[in-house]
């Protein structure tokens, strides 16, 4: 790249958040071993010869990079990952090593990602060169935002002593305490409907996968990205969620009302053992301390945040796409209230949260126009105004539920019709037809 073209705004832009991006995983990483876990970066390392934690989304990574392949190669890599693994496997079952503490496969994905990173640097130039190293970063980035997402939310349980529960609970009066009645529903359906909600809850990237790899199953034959795509929503997402938490620190209905979950949390901790029996009583809030363990990641809700994305980017897909993705989101929406991880208000700030960001990443594309600016701060005001009722009006919203909980959902519906409307309106026109010309009769 000559010195003129490093001079572009657009250059200079992405290298100085790249920097502070790095700059940011540095510090990231020195925190976490101060609480004396292993950082992002340190992990992520670590997976080069270790057993992976993260077997599935490297594979996943791996198919977001193979995009920017021809199908040759993505047969090619995809059988060395799986031949990786499978020597790997039977080295460990050799030596009776078991894959203790991570997944037995996953390192041939992330083994492929990296020498298609050395190919790219030694054996391609130019154009060709720049889209491999784009494939992979995009890959590796899939997984990385998931391993920073982990430390921050071991950073929250572990300096963020005391939780907002009681707060979020008694606005929760405003929706009808959701949580509570969607979590009778949800023990109802017995194991098989529990199984059902488990894994689409947990499996919530490989819907992320799909979508994104239909979005980009051009990239190969076009050479290049385009502009939008879900992934971007997804790391930012990632990203800026956790600060939240830093401000609005809460565990959940099951861990703060009921008996905890994974091992987590318990009766010992939690104020009253009432999820989801019995809702929580209407009383003056407070906060209250809660164990080092259980991450406070309720505020907003980042599953909604996403299984919203997902639902978004799945609008311009195929009829089957658009089902999945409606279907994901609906049956996200009812793991994370059934299972107890979040309160209804939540779920509505993850929404309002996940629009805002989708907003601001079209415009920075486009360009920030009237319209741009004037939703995004619509977006953010909304968010923020949501916070401070959540934390400052509680009790009013408990006492005066069919006044907050139709304000609540006209608040998330404001937002919800701005972005479709003005979403609408960048929309490329479709350029009308020309019309021949009447020609003079023939006399």
């Amino acid at each position: 790249m000559t010195f003129a073209a490093w001079r572009r705004p657009r250059v200079i832009l992405w290298a100085a958040a790249s920097v502070v991006f790095l700059g940011f995983l540095i510090a990231l990483e020195i925190t976490a071993r101060r609480l004396g876990v292993t950082g992002p970066l340190v992990s992520q390392v670590r997976e080069v010869i270790f057993p992976p934690k993260s077997g599935f989304l490297l594979y996943g990574g791996m198919a977001l990079m193979m995009v920017v392949l021809t199908w040759r190669q993505r047969l090619i890599g995809a059988g060395v990952a799986v031949g990786i693994d499978a020597v790997i496997l039977l080295v460990r079952w050799v030596l009776d090593a078991p894959a203790t503490g991570g997944h037995p496969f996953g390192t041939g994905a992330l083994w492929v990602m990296l020498g298609c990173a050395v190919i790219a640097v030694t054996r391609r130039t130019g154009a060709e060169r720049a889209l491999l190293l784009k494939g992979v970063g995009l890959g590796l980035a899939l997984v990385a935002g998931r391993k920073i997402g982990d430390i921050w939310l071991f950073i929250t349980a572990k300096t963020r002593p005391m939780v907002l529960d009681q707060y979020v609970a008694t606005a929760d009066h405003a929706l009808g305490n959701p949580s509570w009645v969607v979590g009778r529903i949800v023990e109802a359906s017995g194991p098989v409907g529990n199984h059902v909600l488990d894994v689409i809850y947990a499996q919530l990237a490989v819907a992320a996968v799909a979508v994104a790899m239909y979005q980009l199953r051009h990239v190969a034959t076009e050479r290049r990205f385009p502009v939008h795509h879900l992934v971007r929503t997804f790391l930012v997402i990632g990203l800026l969620g956790p600060a939240v938490y830093m401000i609005f620190p809460v565990v959940g209905p099951v861990f703060a009302y009921g008996p905890g979950a994974s091992g987590t949390g318990g009766p010992e901790w939690a104020l009253l053992n009432l999820w989801p029996n019995t809702p929580s009583p209407v009383n003056v809030p407070h906060s209250m301390i809660y164990d080092g363990i259980t991450p406070r990641n309720c505020m907003p809700s980042l599953h909604t945040a996403w299984a919203t994305a997902i639902f978004i980017h799945s609008r311009k897909g195929p009829r089957a796409l658009r089902i999945a993705g409606t279907f994901w989101l609906i049956a996200t929406l009812t793991a994370t209230l059934g299972f107890g991880y979040h309160y209804g208000v939540d779920l509505v700030a993850g929404v309002v949260f996940t629009l805002t960001i989708e907003a601001a990443l079209r415009a920075f594309d486009r360009g920030w126009d009237r319209s741009a600016i004037q939703l995004v701060v619509h977006g953010a005001a909304v968010f923020a105004a949501l916070l401070v009722a959540y934390r400052f009006l509680p009790l009013e919203m408990a006492r005066h539920p069919w006044v907050f909980g139709p304000l609540l959902i006209l608040a998330m519906l404001s937002v919800i019709h701005g972005y479709i409307r003005t979403t609408r309106q960048w929309e490329p026109k479709a350029a009308p037809a020309l019309q021949a010309e009447p020609q003079p009769e023939m006399v």
